[in-house]
């Protein structure tokens, strides 16, 4: 089983390292390292955020351990060539269309919420998000207006065989969990989000055994505020996801602790944490490896057939926590590595 290891830019290397650490531990037969430059520190070495050998590299592996992308002294680049662009390239080149984020408070954690106690413990959902569409890969430039004003522009679209693969992604997820799932638009506005709600619609004919409703964008980012127990599952588009996510994240108490999944129809991913690469705190051993870490968890149980491993991981994880273990994001004093020793000593 080869795992392509792009720790990327800022905290990446620090987060993969740990990440790596948990894995090399369970002792996996076959199971073995292709690491590679990404991001901005790929531009630097060679000129290009993906270079092709990168991006043969993530090719022929089986899954990809993903850590961060971005780099303040490459912010003037052009848009093509700065560190973002590699994740990007890489859900395009690979058709890493669905993205799945979880988000559940672990039982030591409930005061690290911002909501109250009573509200954060019924946190347990999932976000399923479109990652080949919308405005992220729409026809995008900037223009002068006839009256000679710059103007930008981003064009957001989806075809109706988009949005039916990705929920597809979101029905059977549904399946798997507690049978609900809540497509999130903004269909009142945006023609593109009135036939993401009609084939969604269309296709849950299919999925009897699931439950499904509708929400704006708008009301959603304020029911997962209010109420986030009534959520079992969210689909829904590239933007919206991007923005929904990181605010599951603080609902759950930081943005260290949220894995995520980027799949192919195959089951191939690369499996990255959705925090960026903090580049304020790059090399200082403050970084929460968590998310890390249980993005190498879902990598065992999608992408390599191998949940009790991945079980094992995440006990590990939570049994740390139970015991107090803490890093700078979460009240505590231990840095990036003293956690990760902390996952291995429970694992």
């Amino acid at each position: 089983m080869r795992i392509a290891l792009l720790p990327g830019d800022g905290i990446g290397p620090e987060i993969t390292r740990e990440a790596q650490r948990v894995l090399e531990a369970l002792a996996i037969p076959g199971l073995v390292f292709e690491e590679a430059l990404v991001g901005g520190a790929a531009y630097k070495a060679v000129g290009h955020p993906l270079p092709p050998e990168t991006l043969n590299i993530a090719r022929r592996a089986d899954a990809i351990l993903f850590g961060s992308v971005g780099d303040p002294e490459c912010d003037a680049l052009d848009r093509h060539l700065r560190p973002e662009q590699a994740i990007l390239g890489l859900r395009k080149a690979l058709t890493l269309f669905s993205n799945l984020r979880p988000a559940r408070v672990y039982p030591g954690l409930v005061d690290a919420s911002a909501l109250r106690p009573e509200v954060a413990s019924r946190i347990d959902l999932l976000i399923v998000r479109e990652l080949n569409g919308d405005v992220y890969f729409g026809e995008k430039g900037m223009r002068t207006t006839p009256t000679g004003a710059r103007e930008g522009y981003d064009i957001m679209s989806y075809n109706e065989d988009e949005v039916r693969r990705i929920a597809h992604s979101g029905f059977r997820a549904a399946q798997a969990r507690r049978g609900k799932l809540c497509s999130v638009d903004k269909a009142n506005v945006l023609e593109t989000s009135q036939l993401w709600r009609d084939v969604v619609v269309e296709l849950s004919a299919e999925y009897p055994d699931v439950t499904l409703s509708h929400m704006y964008v708008d009301n959603a980012a304020m029911q997962l505020v209010r109420d986030p127990g009534q959520f079992d599952v969210i689909v829904t588009g590239n933007l919206f996801g991007d923005i929904l996510s990181d605010l599951a994240s603080m609902c759950v108490g930081s943005i260290g602790l949220l894995a995520s999944a980027s799949l192919d129809a195959q089951g191939k991913g690369l499996y990255e944490p959705i925090h960026g690469s903090a580049p304020d705190i790059a090399g200082q051993g403050k970084a929460n490896p968590l998310a890390t870490i249980l993005s190498a968890a879902m990598m065992l149980r999608f992408s390599l057939g191998l949940p009790d491993e991945a079980d094992r991981i995440e006990r590990a994880v939570e049994a740390a926590l139970n015991g107090g273990a803490r890093t700078a994001d979460l009240g505590g004093s231990l840095s990036t590595a003293a956690m990760g020793d902390a996952v291995l000593a429970a694992l």
